[in-house]
């Protein structure tokens, strides 16, 4: 709905104040998780190497985040694919 309101109101870019919200929210998630963003990184580059033996997928495109939901901490994939899975000899 959020997006609705910019587009009504003329507005491409986000109000500098949900940025900060979003930023602070990212800091203080990899607080309590104790998770790096260099750590982050590597976990990002060792799914993009396993899935790409499986699947074509835009590498660039990838992103790997930590979320909060629920007061459960995730470790949220998203992932483009390019083709439809390779066929695996048997």
């Amino acid at each position: 709905m959020t997006n609705f309101f910019r587009r009504l109101t003329g507005r491409s870019q986000p109000p500098s104040k949900d940025v900060a919200r979003d930023r602070l929210k990212l800091v203080l998630i990899h607080d309590r998780t104790d998770v790096s963003p260099a750590i982050i990184e590597n976990i990002k580059d060792e799914i993009i190497t396993v899935i790409s033996k499986h699947v074509d997928i835009d590498r660039d495109g990838v992103e790997i985040k930590l979320q909060q939901e629920d007061n459960e901490n995730r470790l949220v994939a998203d992932i483009p694919i390019l083709k439809s899975p390779r066929r695996r000899a048997r």
